[in-house]
């Protein structure tokens, strides 16, 4: 069986999970071209993670041309034995990158996946003749070119220096990186790779997917290969986790409601942000006199939320303890990673969604969220944050760190139809319930949206998914009918088995100050 890459080929021939100034398409065979090419992606300038090169398919502005061109089988043999050679000859240090052949439209077709390089920086003969210069090269957007001045002078300043996410892992070892999680990850990309990686052992497969690395004789889990297929990586990484906070009565109050995400990467991304999902987004709907359209809005976008936690993810540093925070409460969702953007990026461009970074922390973490369709590229998230809140009527994020960067923190504010108007709820029936507290905390608007008709205890305990009852009755229940926005259907038997609840006209009312929540 031909050996596959831990990608899905026709996601990365249409640009979904790589961006286009990673990949490079040859029509046919050009060795000094595709040499340079991957000394280039071996340098990783940026961190991107080094990129691809497509043999057999031609280009046209930026865009493969299909159906594919192709190579024959006895050309695919030429070019990895020329390969082999060149990477040995011609590359210093000595550089290999790994190939894999695809059917395509009836047409085979070569790729060469080009990593960034361990030993950077690397320089190439800057032809095949004998007496030629060496040089060194790098990605320019879509353009391989030669490196010089300030770009020179700060690819050497990177001599040996490779990002934390690639590098090995020598307290670990082999048996530490689990094959389901690996093989369950090719799954999910649907990768060509899938099939075969139940024949492979550790070592071979996880080579395939580069989260492993060193001599045959001493090889190593890579930290990426930790962090995405281990358990608990947490044991290698301490505060590897996602903590989500929720203050039902304000960031001061003396409740709270905590859930600590712990496991592989990806899996604590996705569940962290389900959990948010179920427990704490809600829609309303606004009905104008004016127009037939209702106003549909969430308190907080999801897609904003995601955003905002898989750029913690993917740009918070595993060498620092501190885990990554969510904080939720009435007025605002909080995203809290360490440390900062890079000093290159100044806030004001952050803010108004114009920031690139020059060069990425993690290289490797990007690529694995890329293909797990949690992020979509580099520099996107903050103008989708943006872009996201604005089509959902929100206020604008606020996106903050320190003159050091030790911390960015990203604040999402709530929409201004979840902000309750205090004076308007008090003011409804005051000769019905003088005794109305001033606060209607979103803890008891949870409560009121959970009412269909008549509930008992139970039932408002299951659609609120808790499961104290001591709790529910002293955050939930008591302080909704002190309020009078709920009542007994039995009052004079409150222990009575039958004992139910429902909304009072000032439960009704004061839900419709906020909309219909769903």
């Amino acid at each position: 069986m031909t050996p596959k890459l831990p990608i899905n080929i026709d996601d990365l021939l249409h640009h979904r999970t790589v961006e286009s100034e990673r990949i490079e398409y040859k029509e046919g065979w050009n060795p000094e071209s595709i040499l340079h090419t991957l000394c280039a992606f071996a340098n990783d300038f940026h961190n991107l993670g080094g990129g691809y090169v497509l043999v057999g398919i031609a280009e046209e502005n930026g865009q493969p041309q299909l159906p594919p061109a192709g190579l024959l089988p006895e050309q695919i043999d030429a070019v990895q034995k020329e390969l082999l050679n060149l990477g040995h000859s011609a590359l210093a240090p000595h550089y290999h990158p790994l190939t894999a052949t695809y059917e395509i439209q009836g047409k085979t077709i070569l790729v060469l996946w080009a990593p960034g390089g361990e030993t950077r920086p690397y320089k190439a003969k800057t032809s095949l003749s004998k007496k030629s210069d060496w040089a060194y090269y790098l990605r320019k957007h879509t353009s391989t070119v030669k490196a010089s001045g300030r770009d020179e002078r700060e690819l050497l300043s990177l001599a040996a220096t490779v990002p934390f996410d690639d590098r090995y892992r020598q307290t670990a070892t082999l048996n530490d990186l689990s094959s389901y999680l690996m093989r369950d990850f090719l799954h999910d990309i649907n990768s060509e790779l899938a099939p075969e990686a139940r024949e492979l052992d550790i070592e071979t497969l996880g080579r395939r997917m580069n989260v492993v690395g060193g001599p045959s004789e001493m090889a190593f889990p890579k930290n990426v290969g930790l962090l995405f297929f281990n358990e608990q990586p947490e044991q290698f990484f301490p505060a590897t986790q996602i903590g989500v906070v929720y203050f039902p009565d304000g960031a001061g109050g003396d409740h709270f409601e905590e859930k600590i995400f712990k496991g592989p990467l990806g899996r604590i991304t996705r569940t962290a942000l389900d959990y948010i999902n179920r427990n704490y987004l809600k829609e309303g709907v606004t009905k104008h006199a004016d127009r037939p359209e209702a106003e549909r809005f969430w308190n907080f976008p999801l897609v904003a939320i995601e955003e905002a936690v898989v750029n913690a993810v993917y740009h918070r540093s595993y060498e620092i303890r501190e885990p990554i925070e969510i904080r939720i409460d009435g007025r605002e969702l909080v995203v809290l990673s360490f440390p900062g953007p890079d000093h290159s990026i100044r806030l004001q461009d952050l803010q108004a969604g114009k920031a690139v970074s020059r060069r990425y922390r993690n290289r490797r973490i990007g690529e694995f969220l890329k293909e797990l369709d949690l992020t979509e590229g580099r520099s996107t998230g903050v103008p989708k944050i943006l872009r996201v809140m604005k089509s959902n009527g929100s206020p604008l994020p606020v996106f903050e760190t320190d003159d050091e960067r030790s911390y960015f923190l990203i604040r999402l504010p709530v929409h201004k139809g979840f902000v309750v108007d205090q004076a308007a709820v008090a003011e409804v029936t005051p000769e019905v319930t003088p005794e109305v507290t001033p606060e209607v905390t979103p803890e008891i608007f949870r409560l009121l949206e959970s009412f269909e008709g008549e509930l008992g205890r139970a039932g408002l305990m299951a659609a609120l998914g808790l499961k104290d009852e001591k709790h529910f009755r002293e955050y939930y229940q008591q302080i909704a009918i002190k309020q009078g926005l709920i009542e007994m259907t039995i009052p004079d038997k409150p222990r009575s088995r039958l004992q139910k609840y429902r909304l009072t006209a000032l439960g009704q009312q004061v839900l419709a100050t906020k909309g219909t929540h769903q």
